[in-house]
């Protein structure tokens, strides 16, 4: 291509001077055709057509260039995407690989945490961590995907020896492939792990949970005993609302105990959790003792509440059912009187809890009114007895009208019965002396 360069630039350095000749070569001919006539016109054809072969031998070059040109242009530029494809996606790959360093170092790394709330905290850093794995896989995909097919989209001309062959360009996308996968399997281990390590977290906000949870059942417990102690001290003021009362009792019981249960049912949750995750309990191991001996208390003062109201009822039952009959026996009222004082001396009793201490029902200031209540109980049943006496007593001075009119005649008779007596006695005085000396005379 040189010759035909050089040859170019003379054809249109001669064209632009304008001296009517475009080879050197042509002069002596000019020179020899000065005396033939029709020379001129013999040269200018032979002239236009060798400027015609010339015209369409540099039109077919300068295609030829413009081809070569586009064809090492459009290479060039291909090299250069592919390459930047390449950058971008090794880039994306070291990016990726120093993320699953980080979280594979976080999840070598032994957690513990102080409570449930420290243990969310990491459960959620560990959550955004693999988030971000996984985006960056997934960008990693998308930037391979890109590169391999940059890399095996055919060449619209063959190559020349210079470019890859065939064989490297093979190797080069089993490497983009392997590096995808290696990706891919080392994402998925750190998956596993993270489920592990999360399951793991998981027991762990459990066990806090459940430690939180037992301790607030011995409170619920503690306060259901306060309560019981400070105002549950009436025993109602006659036997339907003490009846009531004692329907309401048992089903504050019935609470109790679910807390109770609940209680241990967590704590027996935390000993499981504790053997998964092989550690030893920390609160649990003092929720329990609490647990129980807030429980035995309760169940004492729970039975002491029970009694009374039984107590009370039976005391109100029997004192009503007297109130209401016409004839009443004394031994019945004897009864009362005898369940009032039961009772009076019950509340004025403490409840002793297992371990020896003492506690009182509510205040002395509510002890006396349950205490008066059944006094003022009692002080009817009393006025009922007076109330009785006085119409025995009534009774008895009829009948007395009624003896005095045979007390005349039982005179009688008590005397006649009286002398018949003095006449026996004598008699028998006489016998005796009789028989007395009759032992005299014998013994002399």
């Amino acid at each position: 291509t040189t010759p035909v360069r050089v040859r170019l630039l003379d054809v249109e350095a001669g064209t632009e001077e304008g001296d009517g000749s475009a080879w050197d070569e042509t002069l002596p001919l000019r020179e020899k055709d000065q005396g033939r006539p029709g020379a001129g016109l013999e040269r200018r054809r032979r002239k236009n057509e060798g400027e015609e072969e010339e015209v369409v031998e540099l039109k077919a070059l300068q295609q030829q260039l413009s081809d070569v040109c586009y064809r090492q242009a459009s290479q060039l530029e291909t090299r250069q995407n592919v390459l930047q494809a390449a950058q971008i996606f090794h880039s994306t790959t070291q990016e990726l690989s120093q993320q699953l360093d980080g979280l594979l170092g976080m999840l070598c790394a032994d957690v513990s945490p102080a409570d449930g709330a420290s243990i969310q905290q990491n459960l959620k850093l560990l959550e955004e961590k693999l988030q971000t794995v996984e985006s960056g896989l997934g960008s990693l995909r998308q930037k391979g995907t890109v590169l391999l097919e940059q890399m095996c989209t055919p060449w619209p001309w063959p190559l020349e020896e210079t470019e890859s062959p065939a064989g490297e360009q093979q190797d080069n996308v089993q490497h983009i492939q392997a590096v995808m996968e290696e990706m891919e399997l080392r994402k998925q281990r750190c998956e596993d792990m993270v489920d592990v390590r999360r399951l793991k977290m998981l027991q762990m906000v459990q066990l806090f949970k459940c430690e939180e949870d037992a301790l607030q059942a011995v409170e619920w417990l503690s306060e259901l005993l306060d309560a019981l102690l400070k105002t549950h001290v009436r025993l109602g003021d006659d036997s339907q609302e003490t009846k009531t009362m004692l329907d309401k009792h048992k089903k504050f019981v019935d609470v109790a105990q679910s807390t109770y249960d609940y209680g241990r049912q967590l704590l027996q949750a935390t000993v499981v959790l504790c053997q998964s995750l092989r550690c030893t309990t920390r609160s649990s191991g003092d929720t329990l003792p609490r647990l129980n001996r807030v429980w035995k208390q309760f169940s004492v003062t729970a039975d002491e509440r029970q009694q009374r109201l039984e107590l009370a009822l039976n005391f109100h039952t029997v004192a009503e059912r007297v109130m209401q009959l016409v004839c009443v026996e004394a031994e019945a009222l004897d009864d009362v009187d005898t369940l009032g004082k039961t009772l009076l001396d019950r509340i004025s009793m403490p409840v002793i809890f297992p371990d020896g201490s003492e506690q009182f029902f509510g205040s002395p200031t509510d002890t006396a009114a349950a205490a008066e209540g059944v006094r003022e109980r009692l002080l009817l049943v009393e006025e009922r007895r007076l109330q009785l006496q006085e119409a025995r007593l009534g009774n008895d001075g009829e009948e007395v009208e009624v003896l005095n009119g045979m007390e005349g005649r039982l005179d009688v008779i008590g005397e006649e019965l009286s002398e018949k007596e003095e006449q026996d006695e004598e008699e028998k005085e006489a016998e005796q002396q009789d028989e007395d000396l009759e032992r005299a005379t014998q013994d002399r």
